[in-house]
């Protein structure tokens, strides 16, 4: 990428008091701190990982921040989205992070998108932007800056979290990979869980958005190696980091249209996998909680969530049986027992993981039901008092 113009940028006396440790720097200097000031940046996602990476690019003094999100603050942000408080619960994250943003840094102008990021709106947005951060948590929005990226020429400073562990890299830098060199194809839909569904410890998202801030950071300066060609993998349990290799892929489709990410991934029903997925027959929580509320002696309801969510909240006279048991085969004859002669009815907490078990039960025989929605379903449409988490 080309530095930033710096020509016409000074730096106001506040500003050489503020960034002074920068200054002194001999890496970034005096025309490193202008570039920061004339470089744009775009964060798609204010979550997890958009809350350190937009903290560290404005104290850095990143002239120009923009945010594409449109979810507002929930309390269960609260544990790893540091950029969000308790007094903004209920209101846009975009708004929240551009006080905060002020806050730190005063200088730093930053535009809202409270939109989606779509096929229709990508280009338009990304095009005004140096620098492209991904904090999104999602297939569809994954590939879809990524195309966007490559059509512009934009780098895409990536991360992704899940558990314990992360990942990291640069894409789409200079004839790097991109993306689709690391993921050609979406996984099956609801085959890999959301942070929702299978959790993430707090500090993870800030270590890895960090580490994105910092690429941001050397792109724009032009010092040190960055990431492009690498893949950082970071395991919080062991404080390890490793290294992979990324390579462009030669045989790798042009990209030279945006599409639709949603149908891709198969949320429209067309990613590989999706057709055996779409098979499972499915029941709403409101038709369950009318068959539990008749005769029971001819049904079982299997909860398939790992045991620290059942000590959160259960649905009454669920029979707790974690996938991980049921997909290494352990379970399989557990829940054929249960099931025998029985109606099986299958739940965790938003539904991926109960597609997924009933899939992989499918295949040793055993029929059932997949609950729609969860237990956040049970708790938002049924019973109030089973706590959502």
């Amino acid at each position: 990428m080309l530095p930033p113009d710096t020509s016409a940028v000074q730096l106001s006396p506040d500003e050489v008091v503020r960034f002074s440790r920068h200054l002194i720097l001999p890496e970034i200097g005096m025309e490193g701190q202008k570039r920061l000031k004339a470089a744009s940046v775009l964060c798609v996602g204010t979550g997890g990982l958009g809350s350190p990476l937009l903290l560290y690019l404005a104290a850095a003094g990143v002239g120009r921040l923009g945010i594409v999100d449109f979810d507002v603050v929930d309390h269960s942000n609260l544990q790893r989205q540091v950029i969000h408080g308790t007094s903004w619960v209920g209101k846009p994250k975009i708004e929240s992070a551009k006080a905060r943003i002020h806050e730190i840094n005063p200088h730093c102008q930053v535009d809202l998108y409270e939109t989606a990021l779509t096929s229709e709106n990508a280009l338009e947005i990304i095009a005004g932007y140096d620098i492209v951060c991904d904090g999104t948590d999602n297939f569809p929005t994954r590939y879809l800056v990524n195309d966007a990226c490559v059509l512009l020429g934009k780098p895409n400073v990536y991360g992704s979290i899940f558990r314990f562990e992360g990942q990291a890299t640069v894409f789409n830098f200079e004839g790097g990979p991109n993306y689709r060199d690391l993921f050609p194809e979406p996984p099956p839909p609801g085959m890999v869980p959301s942070c929702a569904e299978g959790g993430v410890v707090g500090v993870l998202p800030g270590i890895i958005g960090v580490i994105q801030a910092t690429e941001a950071v050397k792109l724009i300066t032009g010092i040190g190696i960055n990431l492009s060609g690498r893949l950082l993998l970071f395991d919080a349990l062991k404080m390890s980091f490793r290294e992979l290799k990324l390579r462009p892929n030669p045989e790798r489709p042009v990209i030279d249209t945006l599409i639709d990410y949603q149908e891709f991934c198969g949320v429209g029903g067309s990613a590989p996998g999706q057709e055996e997925a779409g098979s499972v027959p499915t029941i709403s929580v409101t038709e369950l909680k009318t068959l539990l509320d008749g005769p029971q002696d001819d049904l079982v309801l299997l909860d398939v969530r790992n045991p620290p969510e059942a000590e959160i909240a259960v649905i009454s006279g669920a029979v707790l049986v974690p996938l991980d048991r049921i997909e290494s085969g352990e379970a399989v004859e557990e829940v054929r027992r249960l099931a025998n002669g029985k109606r099986l009815y299958v739940h965790c907490k938003l539904g991926g993981r109960s597609a997924k078990a009933l899939i992989a039960l499918g295949r040793h025989g055993i029929e059932g039901v997949n609950v729609q929605g969860g237990i956040d379903a049970w708790s938002q449409e049924v019973d109030p008092d089973v706590p959502r988490y």
